[in-house]
């Protein structure tokens, strides 16, 4: 593939799909500096806003130039306008709100994880499917061309693939009423940003048959802070995943096979405004491949919209969804009990 051709396809991505109007159910940061801006960069829109306080509600959507705004989430989805709804609410509150959306006839994006644990999820993803609306997960990265480049190669040029090694960390200083670190609303450096590494492992090697972990919290929040975790498959493939709000930010992820290996920096919340590399070697040949600069999140916004108008699953749908969360939740589950955990 010519990856230099890329921005040039986004800007040529027009009449693929009919254009939608978004409501945007609240004002998160990843909703006011990503989303709604690759939404406005795209062939779709923001038609409304929401949020339980007029005031901040209005003030987003005078921001982002979105023509109506509203003080409560009803009012929103009593939008008739509307066509879909982006949740980028707190963890614990996706599942309540991407069901409200879906009685209310409207295609939903929610933002990861799609819900607080894996039975909460199969319920969402079956009540979608009962109302018929499209349901995807908004995980990012993997529209990015670098991972799907990362995804070919593990899956057409490495032989054998043993191991993957993933972390996402960031400092969350000094924000003790942080939603990340509220344990009522499904908080935690696992469920904000370990869902990422698991995602990938996930993704290259499949669901593991027992998980591993360690995790602390070092704020006394009564969620975790950080985590280590293994996954282990019975034909002895294991990935490593780690996640945290208590280090210098990174993320990379490193794939090793029999034949070789992928390296990947700045992994996940990739910069929209710089050009990449992917790091290999394959068979004895040493490569860099570098990507131009993208916006991730306009792609997955397309992507979205293609698979509504199509009337096709998604990539990250909700079985997708369904899997990812019964890793997490293994993992949970085995920091919390100093043991392994069958899936």
């Amino acid at each position: 593939m010519r990856w230099d051709r890329v921005a040039a396809d986004m800007s040529a991505h027009s009449s693929d799909s009919a254009s939608l109007e978004f409501g945007v159910l609240g004002t998160a940061g990843i909703a006011d500096t990503a989303v709604v801006p690759a939404i406005a960069a795209s062939d779709h829109a923001v038609g409304a806003v929401a949020s339980r306080d007029a005031d901040r509600a209005a003030a987003f959507a005078a921001r982002h130039s979105i023509p109506r705004s509203y003080d409560s989430y009803e009012a929103l989805l009593d939008d008739d306008a509307l066509d879909a709804v982006y949740v980028p609410l707190p963890n614990g509150l996706h599942a309540e709100w991407t069901k409200r959306a879906a009685d209310a006839g409207l295609d939903v994006l929610c933002e990861k994880p799609l819900a607080a644990d894996a039975a909460e999820t199969r319920d969402v993803v079956d009540h979608c499917e009962r109302r018929g609306v499209t349901l995807m997960e908004a995980f990012m990265y993997r529209y990015h061309p670098r991972t799907e480049r990362a995804v070919e190669l593990a899956a057409t040029a490495l032989d054998d693939v043993r191991t993957v090694t993933a972390t996402f960390r960031f400092p969350l200083y000094d924000r003790p009423n942080d939603v990340r670190l509220d344990p009522e609303l499904a908080g935690g450096s696992l469920m904000d940003v370990g869902c990422y590494p698991v995602s990938l492992a996930r993704a290259l090697l499949g669901v593991p048959d027992r998980a591993y972990a360690h995790a602390g919290d070092t704020r006394d929040a009564g969620v975790d802070t950080e985590l280590a975790g293994v996954l282990a498959y019975d034909d002895g493939r294991s990935a490593r995943v780690a996640s945290g709000f208590d280090t210098r930010h990174v993320e990379r992820y490193r794939v090793d096979a029999t034949n070789g290996w992928v390296e990947v920096e700045n992994a996940f919340d990739a910069p929209a405004d710089e050009r990449l590399e992917l790091r290999y070697e394959v068979d004895g040949r040493n490569g860099v491949e570098t990507f131009p600069a993208v916006d991730q999140y306009r792609l997955q916004v397309e992507h979205f919209a293609d698979r509504v108008a199509a009337d096709e699953t998604p990539l990250t749908d909700g079985a997708a969804a369904v899997e990812n969360m019964r890793v997490l939740d293994a993992l949970a589950e085995s920091a919390a009990t100093d043991a392994p955990v069958d899936l």
